[in-house]
């Protein structure tokens, strides 16, 4: 389980291992993910060093300068990492 504060007042993920399944098809839905991060350019960077394949290089986001990176891990899933302290802004 991975969330911030409270399972009944903020978003919980929970990750499951499937046992047996060795296959998902994703159909013709769309998902991300989006995973706050201190530094996005250090981010990138280690994704990039273990072999993951970045499709948004880290930088801010035109109009709101929002810094993120986007990668694919290997299944081909889409992950988001966004600043921190940029995104707190937004909500202000």
């Amino acid at each position: 389980m991975m969330g911030y504060g409270p399972e009944d007042k903020t978003a919980v993920l929970e990750l499951t291992y499937n046992y047996g399944v060795t296959e998902y098809d994703k159909g013709n839905a769309y998902a991300q993910i989006a995973i706050g991060t201190d530094d996005v350019y250090k981010t990138a960077e280690a994704v990039k060093l273990f072999g993951g394949k970045i499709t948004r290089e880290p930088g801010p986001l035109p109009g709101i300068s929002t810094k993120i990176t986007a990668c694919l891990d290997p299944d081909g899933w889409k992950s988001v990492f966004v600043d921190n302290v940029d995104f707190l802004k937004e909500l202000e």
